[in-house]
């Protein structure tokens, strides 16, 4: 089987209906749907029964090296696909040396198409929306998502809009235009993108696919999980840190451990999951320290890692449930603490990270010296995306 052939992938009916994540609702997934009435977002739902009898550890050997591996736990579209997924799970041995945790891994997402792990919820979403006939795709983004779904929509033929904020890293400009997206810049935040969409998608017929709101984006970010437990030969580590905007890679890597559970892959154990997030944009440590269950609007957030500057998450309940749920946490980290940690990173690992994903090293550091995490744990940084797209940034770490 070549790398993309999926033509002896498993074919059924995948998605069973789509259930609201606050109030339980149900919706037909055979037609288009984004939120549900409640204004909460929609999940995916399958017959996890039917899909363990094909999907083993032992069956995805020879299946096509993409998170469409997955098949029966994904949309049973034909694939808008450019070969994202089953990324690099990279032993940090000199680095973990220095931060006290001796079994030390990395996911490098930045390895996907696009430089980011945004390519994993895009080719979910535009391979979905384009069974749905979607005409126009439409999303804010602080920078990768919107480069992601110009690629795929681009890939689809399917044309996109991308909202975005005036002071988005150039490289995410670029990216959009060079695929043929229209872009449309905002004085602004993501959030004020998000209303710009909001306003015009009905008048102007687009598909909205803004984070969570739509039920497919997160399909695609759940298959983290899913390589986690099949590049650990069967198992999960016991911590994962994960940089924090929206949080649809947390709320899928949790969403596919408890489809793991109930196809009998694992037992109620699941890995610490930690929230990393910029001192400047922290609504989800802000909540969590105060022990609320939502959070609050963060006012004037700025952060230079622009993945990280989401003051208003629509998924925040549900991070700070699966934070609670796995014993997990959630803390800060300086823009400054970002970039010195994303050299350490890169001097000793040959791993030029994102500074979302550099933030990750620093809150290691951190936990592992007051105790929270115990030098034997196996623990996973998440590096979401490639340095290379933040050249702005990087010249003033290199710089200083």
């Amino acid at each position: 089987m070549s790398v993309l052939d999926f033509s002896a992938m498993p074919k059924q009916t995948n998605v069973l209906e789509l259930g609201c994540c606050a109030c339980a609702k149900t919706y037909d997934a055979s037609i288009e749907q984004h939120l549900c009435t409640c204004g909460k977002p929609l999940l995916a739902k399958y017959d996890l029964k039917r899909a363990a009898a094909t999907l083993t550890l032992e069956g995805l050997k020879s299946r096509p090296a993409t998170l469409w591996r997955y098949a029966e736990v994904l949309p049973d579209d034909p694939p808008v696909t450019l070969g994202e997924g089953m990324t690099a799970l990279i032993s940090a041995k000199r680095l973990g040396e220095a931060i006290g945790v001796f079994n030390l891994l990395v996911k490098d997402e930045g390895l996907n198409p696009t430089g980011s792990f945004k390519a994993r919820g895009m080719t979910a979403a535009v391979t979905r929306a384009k069974q749905l006939n979607a005409k126009v795709l439409a999303a804010p983004t602080a920078g990768n998502a919107g480069g992601a779904l110009a690629a795929y929509a681009a890939a689809a033929g399917i044309p996109a809009v991308i909202v975005m904020p005036a002071d988005t890293p150039s490289a995410n400009v670029m990216e959009c235009q060079a695929f043929g997206a229209k872009v449309i810049k905002i004085n602004g935040l993501i959030s004020d993108c998000g209303k710009y969409v909001a306003q015009h998608k009905d008048s102007e017929g687009w598909y909205d696919v803004s984070t969570l709101k739509e039920p497919y984006r997160v399909e695609g970010k759940k298959t983290m999980g899913y390589e986690l437990w099949e590049q650990l030969g069967g198992k999960l580590p016991d911590v994962i840190f994960y940089p924090t905007g929206g949080g649809v890679g947390l709320i899928g890597m949790c969403k596919a451990f408890d489809e793991m559970q109930e196809m009998g892959w694992i037992g109620a154990e699941r890995p610490r999951m930690v929230a990393v997030q910029a001192e400047g944009c922290a609504p989800i440590v802000k909540a969590w320290e105060a022990g609320t269950a939502t959070s609050e609007f963060f006012e004037n957030a700025a952060t230079l890692a622009s993945g990280l500057r989401v003051p208003g998450p629509l998924g925040d309940f549900l991070i700070l449930r699966m934070l609670r749920q796995t014993n997990g946490t959630a803390l800060t980290v300086t823009d400054e603490e970002m970039l010195q940690a994303g050299k350490e990173l890169a001097s000793l690992e040959g791993i030029f990270a994102a500074p979302e994903g550099a933030a990750t090293v620093s809150a290691a550091r951190e936990l592992a010296a007051s105790g929270w995490i115990k030098p034997d744990e196996t623990v996973v940084l998440f590096n979401t995306g490639t340095g290379y797209k933040y050249s702005e940034a990087w010249q003033r770490a290199l710089q200083a």
